[in-house]
């Protein structure tokens, strides 16, 4: 998880809310002094962790709960509250204007921070949302450049404009530039360096008078902690950046100071990456942030990979099946398709409501993902009748499927027990043609789902 420790140590700070008899201003001392432990761990700077903690004790003393909330419920939303303030509030991704045409991002960084990788993943990123997009490589400082950019651009199909050998930037740019205007988004990739240097900002301020950048991000490796603060003002004085991308969020415990840094000198934080694959890239959004961190989940991200990794009409159509009573091995398995394409279980666990609080083993998770995997197998093993009617699957086929599967019998049989599983809960919800009938197949789950600290 993106900044595990700090999560876990939060969620453990509002248990302590949640299970206590009174609320008083010693909890609130003590709610407190842990928060400010668990943000100084994740490298937040010392006087923002003060200046935070100092207005969530302000609030939990001064402020009274509305009407049917109760003060347990009202300091977890204060915490809330004033940790999504901090890290900058609304969401803060990029909206590509097609009328552009092209729209320009300049991607700015120090040598070594990934910064290839993010274009690649930029570029992935909105290719997946109907952009026509490319990629132009102006590092011309460092050989091996444009051939990674080229590699990275061939790995998703996406067009990449370089000149190899060539040694002016502004040179390459104008090469492509006519060519360029059939694109809806450009991503521009410059020369990193060891420091901030003089020739640095000479160059990135010569291509950022011609070009014109729409954005100009800033790349910055969390692992650098506090030390971001002072790059993104450095780069934002010279360079004007519009926005910082912060990689490496996924295995670090310094991305706290990464991310509030960023956020204290106007520079907001607008994507940041959460894995190596190419999909591992996210918009920053604040509320969604803290809600997994807190353990309440984020349904907008859920949401946004569920669309990413089935269609509309595939979904309308597995929703027709489902309210007939309709399940076999074939949707089973489109399921699980669909639930790879959205990412490991672990991800997917910390945006359901509810699930982050019931602290799941992440061996259990990972030795759940092997099983989707190993079943996947066994279906891919399965004729075409068997996967539209399991029901005639007898001792004899089972015997076939695995050895089919390079599986035991045992694996087979404990797929057909999940299945019979799925379609009984599939056939109870048969006959659930309007609004109202989910409505009170809801009302009786109530109360059965986990909850996020009562909130």
């Amino acid at each position: 998880m993106v900044l595990e420790k700090l999560g876990e140590s939060l969620k453990n700070t509002l248990s302590k809310i949640a299970r206590s008899l009174t609320v008083d201003e010693k909890l609130i001392d003590e709610l407190v002094r842990d928060i400010q432990r668990a943000l100084l761990q994740a490298d937040v700077n010392v006087q923002l962790v003060f200046n935070l903690t100092k207005e969530i004790k302000r609030r939990a003393l001064e402020e009274k709960p509305p009407a049917g909330v109760s003060q347990r419920e009202f300091i977890v939303k204060v915490v809330y509250d004033e940790l999504v303030k901090f890290l900058g509030g609304e969401k803060t991704g990029i909206e590509i204007d097609k009328s552009k045409k092209p729209f320009k991002i300049m991607m700015i960084g120090l040598y070594g921070v990934g910064k290839t990788t993010q274009i690649g993943k930029l570029l992935k990123f909105y290719q997946k949302r109907g952009f026509k997009v490319c990629a132009v490589g102006l590092d011309t400082h460092r050989p091996a450049a444009p051939e990674q950019l080229e590699q990275i651009c061939s790995r998703i199909d996406a067009k990449c404009f370089i000149i190899k050998g060539e040694k002016d930037p502004l040179k390459i740019y104008k090469t492509f530039e006519k060519e360029l205007s059939k694109y809806d988004l450009v991503i521009i990739d410059t020369a990193g360096r060891d420091a901030l240097s003089k020739d640095l900002i000479e160059e990135i301020e010569a291509l950022n008078n011609y070009i014109k950048p729409d954005e100009n991000l800033l790349v910055i490796s969390a692992d650098i902690g506090q030390a971001a603060m002072k790059q993104a003002q450095q780069f934002h004085d010279s360079c004007h950046i519009t926005g910082v991308v912060a990689t490496k969020m996924d295995g670090t415990a310094k991305g706290g100071g990464a991310l509030t840094a960023c956020a204290v000198t106007g520079a907001p934080v607008k994507f940041i990456g959460v894995g190596e694959k190419v999909d591992d890239l996210e918009q920053f959004n604040p509320p969604g942030f803290v809600g997994r961190l807190l353990g309440m989940g984020d349904i907008e991200a859920l949401l946004e990979k569920a669309k990413e990794a089935i269609s509309e009409e595939d979904a309308e159509d597995m929703g027709r099946k489902l309210l007939k009573g309709e399940f076999n091995f074939i949707d089973l398995y489109e399921q699980m398709a669909a639930m790879k394409k959205m990412g490991s279980l672990s991800k997917l666990v910390e945006m359901i409501p509810g699930m982050g609080n019931l602290k799941i083993p992440k061996e259990m998770l990972e030795g759940q993902e092997t099983k989707i995997e190993v079943w996947k197998h066994i279906m891919q093993s399965m004729t075409k009748e068997e996967l539209e009617d399991p029901e005639i699957i007898d001792g004899a086929r089972v015997e076939r499927i695995a050895k089919g599967a390079g599986v035991s019998t045992g694996a087979v049989r404990e797929l057909l027990k999940q299945y019979k599983m799925s379609r009984k809960m599939i056939k109870g919800m048969k006959g659930l043609e309007s609004e109202q009938d989910i409505g009170k197949m809801m009302k009786k789950m109530k109360g059965r789902m986990p909850k996020g600290f009562g909130m």
